[in-house]
């Protein structure tokens, strides 16, 4: 099924997020994880690509078995940085082939050990020039990323909706967002959206931080804030890594009911590939959302 059309059914969409594993472990692993997370009946689950499409060939391996293997609508992540127009055609056609539809369009980071510089001349500058071409390759329904707490790289927020806007009018059909802790930067993003005319569903990305060094990656990688409930949970139970990762499975659980009690679109689980937590959170969530199904 078309995620795009997902949106429609009037209920919030609940997703989860895979990576394939490392090039010299065997890709029987990830499928060990989705034997669980397909028992949890998500609307779509996505694949991520690696960065400059490292992972590539596995990603539509995995994103081919979740539809065929586990009856699964599948997300296939598509990033350009590295890549030629050649390149991505092959890889488009290998999804077409195998009836993958869905596909996040990312521009993506850069490969390991590599410079800004070495990228300058590519084919796709931006996340929307390769969704414009995506739609020449095929019937795909298009998403896109979106940060509630702005790009990096953008220093202006407004020039953050500016970009979204131009993803929707290259044809993207909903967005997923990084991932933040703080409910109200998705909120302000939403609003600001709406007011420049970007209406397409947006789904928040939600991570469980069961660690301090976890924070601190994501704090460096991508920019996300930390808001002070969360730095004294953080701060209480920084030594006892026990209580740490039942406080983080809390606060994520916490974070997912105010954003459906607020009525939003989606919810996408970055579940860094743990079936077990993916699981606590989404059993802990199951009735508030059938409730608000039954409202609408």
């Amino acid at each position: 099924m078309k995620i795009g059309e997902s949106f429609k059914k009037g209920k919030p969409i609940i997703s989860f997020e895979i990576f394939p594993p490392k090039a010299e472990t065997s890709v029987e692993v990830i499928f060990e994880t989705l034997d669980s997370l397909s028992e949890l009946k998500p609307d779509f689950i996505s694949v991520t690509y690696g960065a400059g499409g490292s992972s590539k060939d596995r990603t539509v391996e995995i994103a081919t078995a979740v539809q065929e293997r586990y009856g699964v609508t599948a997300l296939a992540h598509l990033t350009s940085i590295s890549s030629k127009k050649e390149e991505i055609n092959a890889v488009l056609a290998e999804l077409k082939k195998n009836g993958v539809e869905n596909i996040l369009a990312l521009r993506g980071d850069l490969p390991q050990g590599s410079s800004p510089e070495q990228f300058l001349d590519r084919d796709f500058t931006y996340a929307s020039d390769l969704m414009r071409h995506i739609k020449t390759q095929g019937d795909f329904s298009i998403g896109g990323a979106c940060y509630p707490e702005g790009h990096q790289e953008c220093r202006v927020f407004t020039d953050n909706i500016e970009h979204l806007k131009a993803k929707q009018e290259a044809g993207a059909e909903f967005l997923i967002s990084q991932i933040f802790l703080d409910n109200e930067f998705y909120f302000v993003l939403k609003e600001e959206m709406l007011k420049k005319g970007v209406n397409i569903p947006v789904t928040a990305g939600i991570m469980p931080v069961l660690n301090k060094t976890q924070i601190e990656r994501l704090t460096a990688l991508c920019g996300c804030s930390i808001p002070p409930k969360f730095r004294r949970m953080m701060n209480r139970f920084a030594d006892d890594p026990q209580a740490m990762h039942q406080a983080g499975i809390a606060y994520a659980i916490e974070q997912i009911i105010d954003l459906l009690a607020s009525g939003v679109e989606g919810i996408h689980i970055y579940t860094m590939n743990r079936a077990d937590i993916t699981r606590e959170i989404t059993e802990s969530i199951t009735e508030i959302r059938e409730l608000l199904t039954r409202e609408k």
